[in-house]
């Protein structure tokens, strides 16, 4: 019998790179809409209760179609993050979550 490895083991978090709590940035492509812009703000709210949205860097594509946001979350854990990305990810105007 062989023994698997987990395919994402969890870090403990002494070997995290990250230090709680910190800044930390996450890019969301989606439509150039409003509409995309309240719903990633909206699920970034639900999980950091303290984000300010006037802090969004926002970049339109060069065709105008798309909008490339980055919201700086206050982490407070690895379990946070990972929540936020699903949440994000899960949005049915978002393209990207990086």
């Amino acid at each position: 019998m062989s023994s698997h490895q987990p395919v994402n083991p969890t870090i403990p978090p002494e070997r995290s790179l990250i230090e709680y709590p910190s800044p930390f940035p996450i890019k969301v492509m989606g439509t150039h809409s409003e509409a995309f812009v309240a719903s990633v703000v909206a699920v970034v709210v639900q999980h950091d209760p303290g984000f300010d949205a006037d802090t969004i860097q926002r970049r339109p594509s060069s065709s105008g179609t798309y909008l490339g946001l980055t919201v700086t979350v206050t982490a407070t854990s690895r379990e946070q993050l990972d929540n936020i990305y699903r949440a994000l990810t899960s949005l049915p105007l978002a393209k990207y979550v990086l």
